[in-house]
């Protein structure tokens, strides 16, 4: 599928690797709808791309703002071909722990909310809006959809418990979107990135940030945004790849700790 002059909605899209797939794509000629929950954030990314993007304030775990903000996505852009799956957020506790207990159950519920219950209630309203599309390729596309697993997916580390369970839960539920939507000409694919250089490594001292940097196999180094940004186009443009997960991760493969 082309990207020019295709429209997209992207979540998490005001902040890391959602506003790098926002400013790739903005590029490239694609229009953007920006969902979030940072209004400040939002809004001067969409000031700053100008007409081709907007920001819509969005709760990706509530039902009918996900429907108002795809809404106004299709009213400002008119159609609805590219939806890119980013919220999401981490936290660290382990099972059991005997200095503070047993993981908070509020706690591991959030994470599966907002980063697997998040991401499916956001996916399957982008493909209803994507299934009224007319076809964009000979070949009887209409949508992509591309979310956003994490390497913790297969390898989580010690106090990822939450975050490995949402995670495994969309690489789980990737092939059979790719299947159910099959006939519809909707293609869906997902990204597992490793260790990815956003804004939450830029508190950390150097040396860890160099003592993780070292873990990875080659290039050792931090992966950029704009790299996850890179594969989410090559995945739009390419209609042959469907039902994937694709590590970008230097090659590392996670130890306990």
């Amino acid at each position: 599928m082309k990207l020019k002059d295709k429209v997209a909605i992207v979540t998490g899209g005001a902040s890391g690797l959602g506003e790098a797939t926002v400013r790739r794509f903005v590029g490239l000629g694609v229009k953007v709808a920006i969902f979030d929950l940072n209004e400040e954030a939002g809004n001067k990314l969409a000031d700053e791309l100008g007409g081709n993007a907007i920001f819509c304030k969005t709760d990706v775990t509530n039902e009918s703002s996900v429907q108002k903000s795809i809404g106004a996505c299709v009213e400002n852009f008119g159609e609805l071909h590219i939806c890119c799956n980013y919220a999401g957020i981490a936290v660290g506790a382990k099972t059991y722990d005997p200095r503070s207990g047993a993981h908070s159950l509020e706690t591991f519920k959030k994470v599966i909310e907002i980063n697997l219950i998040g991401t499916f209630n956001v996916t399957r309203l982008a493909a209803e809006a994507m299934a009224k599309n007319d076809l964009a390729t000979e070949d009887g596309q209409r949508g992509v959809i591309v979310n956003t697993a994490s390497v913790a997916a297969y390898e989580g580390q010690i106090g990822q418990v939450a975050y490995s369970a949402s995670k495994g839960g969309v690489v789980g539920m990737n092939l059979v979107i790719a299947r159910d939507l099959a006939k519809l000409g909707i293609r869906c694919n997902t990204i597992v990135p490793g260790l990815i250089h956003t804004p939450m490594f830029d508190g950390l001292p150097d040396d860890v940030v160099k003592g993780l940097s070292a873990s990875v196999l080659n290039p050792q180094r931090l992966g950029q945004p704009d790299e996850i940004a890179m594969t989410s186009q090559f995945i739009v443009e390419n209609d042959y790849i469907n039902g994937e997960c694709i590590r970008l991760d230097g090659g590392i493969r996670m130890q306990p700790r």
